[in-house]
């Protein structure tokens, strides 16, 4: 699980990194081919793909669209806006909005304390977008922040609306098939981008970051998420990823210079602590 949160940490600025090369739907477009590749070896050793019912197909091109087109579009367009950290620590708010979501749905009923790690998320998020107009890289970063923002409402979406399927077919199976059908949106949506792309000007360390994006962060650290799932349980999994932001705040700051300010900081503990108080279990709802 250490290594899952590295890996994830530090995708955050390699993906800054490599964009000053690639046009950002053209990076996006060509890591997520190459690791669709990868997922159908994965699931070929796996056992293959379950027999989906006709009816589900509908529900998993939607999730495939929303979880991985539209929001890697944020994603991308995101993180080239603003700062490595700032997108890390917006994303750790996913937990956040799911509880909200389940509850919202019925799925769950969430205690006091779920509600207040959900608040103290949600004031981190308005620190760190308030700290970015004030701080030497000024407000072009806000419509960064802004876009991760919206990423990660739309990646709680996919998350909740997929647990279903995941329950009944695996997280393995429908996680590749949202993944090819995200992909292939990624590619006709970025066709344009992809035939504009000089790629004759992409330096070693830029494809390099794209290597590292596509089978690392994607399909690699997806392994180790079900591994992690599968010998932990998902409670205990899930907790590890609350030192996602901080590790990636701290590569960030190493790397690529960006020097958080106090609000930045003081966000960053405001969301760990919130999304670790919004990981309560919640009570099942009771039918009536």
């Amino acid at each position: 699980m250490w290594a899952l949160i590295l890996i994830w940490a530090v995708n955050f600025s390699v993906v800054k990194a490599a964009l000053i090369d690639f046009e950002p739907l053209a990076f996006n477009a060509t890591r997520f081919v190459l690791a669709s590749a990868l997922m159908l070896v994965f699931l070929r050793h796996a056992g293959g793909l379950p027999r989906f019912k006709r009816s589900e197909w509908p529900v998993l091109v939607g999730l495939g669209l929303l979880g991985n087109t539209l929001y890697q579009i944020l994603f991308i367009f995101g993180i080239d806006g603003t700062l490595a950290g700032n997108s890390a620590l917006i994303l750790g708010t996913v937990p956040a909005y799911v509880a909200v979501l389940s509850s919202w749905l019925g799925h769950e009923r969430l205690g006091t304390k779920t509600w207040v790690g959900v608040t103290l998320s949600l004031v981190g998020v308005a620190l760190i977008v308030w700290g970015s107009a004030r701080v030497e890289f000024g407000q072009a970063t806000v419509r960064g922040d802004l876009l991760m923002v919206v990423a990660a409402i739309g990646w709680s979406l996919y998350t909740v609306g997929s647990s279903p399927l995941v329950r009944r077919y695996g997280a393995l199976p429908v996680t590749s098939v949202t993944l090819w059908i995200g992909a292939l949106g990624l590619v006709l949506v970025s066709l344009p981008s992809l035939s504009s792309q000089s790629w004759t000007v992409i330096s070693w360390a830029s494809w390099g970051g794209l290597l590292y994006s596509g089978v690392f962060s994607i399909a690699i650290a997806y392994l180790l998420w079900y591994y992690g799932v599968r010998h932990m349980g998902s409670t205990r999994t899930a907790l590890y990823s609350n030192a996602i932001p901080i590790v990636a705040l701290a590569i960030a700051w190493l790397t690529l210079g960006e020097t958080p300010g106090w609000l930045q900081l003081l966000g960053a503990v405001a969301i760990v602590v919130g999304v670790t108080l919004s990981r309560e279990k919640g009570r099942p709802k009771i039918a009536l």
